[in-house]
């Protein structure tokens, strides 16, 4: 399954067909949708856990208003993955508690 339409970015249609990698694994992208969009239709909930009781946090607001869908991506943290477009072979994880620069734990 994948968003047809975001309520801000608008209707997207499916672009050219992209890798990404998530947590190392290569996922199947498009170009012109957004990393949690490509993450949600391969069935990943799960963007970062939070930073004293690690509790899961994932796609919310999906208008980049929140900060539950916050990953490292390319190595930088904090990323709102809701409103950033999928690059041909990105890398992108996790986050747990708050982001730190070159820290990916």
């Amino acid at each position: 399954m994948r968003i047809q339409e975001h309520p801000i970015l608008g209707k997207r249609d499916k672009g050219k067909q992209v890798t990404l990698y998530f947590e190392g694994e290569p996922l199947v992208a498009f170009e012109g949708e957004t990393i949690a969009a490509s993450l949600y239709a391969a069935g990943y909930k799960v963007a970062h856990y939070t930073r004293h009781t690690e509790e899961a946090r994932g796609l919310f607001c999906a208008i980049g208003y929140c900060s539950d869908c916050q990953m490292i991506v390319d190595g930088k943290p904090d990323v709102r993955t809701c409103v950033t477009f999928v690059k041909d072979g990105m890398n992108v994880e996790r986050q747990h508690g708050l982001g730190k620069w070159g820290d990916h734990n």
